[in-house]
């Protein structure tokens, strides 16, 4: 039986660029990135008063592309900081756009995803969706105890890439995601290690600015006596600590850089220090996931390595050395989201899934 065709636009919406997609069922047809000046976005006081501005530049460009939009089936947008929610594919109602618009959990150009995804596809009589946004969290209740009473454990990681790499190899397999056991590790600026079991990520490191191996920007988790003595030594402000832990932790404070590209040049001219602090990367993420193991009792389906740090070859095989004895350590690079969106609307509109209902699922 024929698949119907399903045209999909995805938006997704960065600081100062959108990224626009349009896709027939899981095949992207059209790709581009809107950029937006500094001049531009400074006549609107609040991030979310872009929305017109931006859904209008998007509505140009596709029409400089020649898109009619008539033929859309569906529009779908990076999800925002919304309540913690279940992983899935949400469709856009009244509930979400009050959050999207106060900024629930804080305010980030990702929330205008949802936004201009209604707009648009109200004016369509065709529904909008997000999908997997950064604050789903499936963490069980054991996971979130942290072992300080006064904090508990937050689920923040790449969840629209952990969520559809975990699913596209279900799909490879031949098997159903929620049947599977799988570690999946997204290494880019921040790393996170999420354990995937029964369809949820029921344990995962919080990459932002919580615990987890070192990443090119972010320091992870460090010794906490240390930290504190150093937050009242008297020689930083709380806003100068907070930067030194995300932007300018990991290996910029190493090495002065987030670049792994030039990071793995430097080794090769034998760069001693480089060496050490990449390998030592590598060395936490593959602890990280030995951890997870512990999680799944050691019965692993597959380790999943992806971000954009998976495409450096000698940084992989560092990790897998460790850890390809727990299980099977599959390779997928890169973090394509527009297909990720493009993915999570079409198995709502093929049937596969049902549209969860924002807040409760």
């Amino acid at each position: 039986m024929q698949k119907q065709l399903n045209r999909i636009l995805v938006i997704n919406p960065g600081s100062t660029s959108t990224k626009i997609g349009v896709f027939d069922n899981d095949v992207q047809i059209l790709e581009k990135t809107i950029r937006h000046s500094t001049e531009e976005l400074a006549d609107f006081p609040a991030i979310i008063d872009q929305f017109q501005f931006r859904k209008q530049n998007i509505l140009e460009a596709l029409d400089e592309e020649g898109m009619n939009v008539s033929k859309l089936s569906a529009v779908c947008g990076r999800g925002g900081l919304l309540r913690p929610i279940e992983g899935g594919t949400y469709a856009v109602n009244e509930a979400m756009l009050e959050d999207l618009r106060e900024g629930y959990s804080g305010q980030h150009a990702s929330n205008l995803g949802g936004i201009i995804a209604h707009e648009i596809a109200e004016g369509l009589n065709i529904p909008a969706f997000i999908v997997d946004p950064v604050v789903v969290d499936e963490l069980s209740p054991v996971a979130r105890v942290s072992g300080f009473s006064l904090i508990e454990r937050k689920s923040i990681f790449h969840a629209l890439n952990q969520k559809a790499v975990a699913r596209r190899y279900a799909k490879e397999t031949g098997r159903a995601y929620q049947d599977l056991r799988l570690i999946v590790t997204h290494m880019g600026g921040g790393i996170t290690v999420g354990v995937h079991e029964g369809g949820k990520v029921v344990d995962v490191n919080n990459g932002l600015h919580g615990d987890g191996p070192f990443s090119p920007e972010r320091a992870g988790t460090v010794p906490a006596g240390d930290l504190v003595e150093l937050c009242f030594s008297g020689q930083y402000y709380r806003h100068e600590i907070m930067k030194k832990l995300v932007g300018q932790g990991g290996l910029v404070g190493y090495l002065g850089t987030n670049d792994a590209v030039t990071v793995e040049k430097r080794i090769q001219k034998g760069d001693k220090e480089a060496s050490l602090i990449y390998d030592a990367m590598a060395y936490q993420v593959a602890k990280e996931i030995g951890s997870a193991s512990a999680v799944l009792k050691g019965q692993v389906d597959a380790i999943i390595l992806t971000g954009g740090l998976a495409y450096g070859k000698d940084f992989v095989k560092s990790i897998s050395d460790r850890i390809s004895w727990i299980a099977d350590v599959v390779v997928q690079p890169g973090e394509n989201e527009l297909q990720a969106l493009a993915e999570g609307a079409s198995r709502v509109l093929d049937g596969e899934e049902q549209a969860r209902i924002y807040p409760n699922g």
